[in-house]
């Protein structure tokens, strides 16, 4: 099989390419290249920014793929170019959403099913706030959902969508989950806002890869959006609670005034996983109709942990500040 990735090559694209190529198919990526890969000479490279439709077109040429997985489109205007570019030349297109097109619905209670998408969009919040940018993330993967959908009950256009949360990987760049055990391992108090908090259900990112692999297998696209996550729905006490267990380390959380955390910018990399704007998928569809099946909480945590352990990241995203997250700390009356 011919297939075709978009996008970034560093976190998912990595994996994914690597698990395409062991599988016998072969490989295509186009990103802009900013970035220096760490796949194979056997992968073949085109270059181009995917929100330049003409750049987009010169790229690509007449090649035809088989299959296309993009993990890079982010709203309609792109959706309705690689639509037009690539009807009638491909027999499935897989698209990477997210569980944010349920977070900007009116009125919805999680865990969120599929037939939650359909319905009434809360009003955009201040653009001066972070919500805003959250909220047209996710109005904007909604816009390019919307055109595929029509593209499907027009011409057919084959197409699979892929509804994500948080995703828990080896190779995230941004190393939330590492920033967690990083601050357990100092041996110093956790930062959260304080309050109550949202319970998790994330996905493991070699789940990502596995249900791509399962949804390509199964043929051409069907028109269908599925959520795809872990089974399990945690607290966040919970999840540090297993991390602190996987690391031998004691867990010590000070909760701190979400105000006081925005106004010194330590929010969210102090706690990333406190971020109100993280989805809780119901993943049932997505066994029924394609079998996918998904790595335990427990096991994904510790081959994480593990991962980290062996391959130690000189200083996580935010850690540069962690002696002002103590000195706050010890103004709460934490020592």
């Amino acid at each position: 099989m011919d297939v075709l990735i978009i996008g970034g090559t560093r976190n998912l694209g990595h994996q994914l390419s690597l698990a395409l190529l062991a599988a016998g198919h072969r490989v295509t990526v186009l990103n802009r290249g900013r970035t220096a890969d760490e796949l194979p000479a056997s992968v073949t490279r085109l270059r181009a920014d995917r929100g330049d439709a003409a750049a987009l077109k010169t790229a690509i040429g007449n090649r035809e793929f088989d299959a296309v997985i993009d993990t890079a489109l982010y709203n309609g205007p792109d959706a309705k170019a690689i639509v037009e570019l690539l009807t009638g030349r491909i027999n499935h297109y897989l698209f990477f959403s997210t569980g944010q097109v349920y977070l900007v619905r009116e009125n919805l209670t999680p865990p969120f099913v599929e037939s939650d998408y359909a319905g009434a969009v809360m009003p955009a919040p201040s653009h001066e706030s972070r919500d805003y940018e959250e909220w047209l993330y996710g109005a904007e993967k909604r816009d390019a959902e919307d055109v595929l959908a029509a593209a499907w009950a027009t011409n057919q256009f084959p197409y699979t969508t892929l509804r994500l949360p948080m995703v828990n990987s080896e190779r995230d760049h941004f190393h939330r989950t590492y920033g967690y055990i990083k601050r357990l391992q100092d041996g110093g108090p956790l930062l959260i806002p304080a309050g109550p908090h949202l319970h998790l259900r994330h996905i493991y990112g070699a789940d990502v890869v596995q249900a791509i692999r399962t949804v390509l297998a199964a043929g051409p696209g069907t028109g269908r959006s599925y959520n795809i996550s872990q089974d399990e729905t945690v607290s966040l006490d919970g999840f540090l609670t297993m991390l602190a267990e996987l690391t031998n380390t004691t867990l010590r959380l000070c909760p701190v005034d979400k105000a006081i955390l925005n106004e010194r910018n330590l929010i969210p990399d102090c706690s990333p996983f406190s971020d109100p704007w993280m989805s809780i998928l119901d993943n049932q569809l997505s066994k029924t109709e394609l079998g996918i099946r998904y790595t335990p909480l427990a096991d994904y945590l510790e081959r994480l942990v593990v991962h980290y352990r062996e391959n130690p990241v000189a200083e996580p995203k935010g850690y540069e500040r962690r002696q002002e997250e103590l000195a706050l700390a010890a103004a709460q009356g934490w020592s």
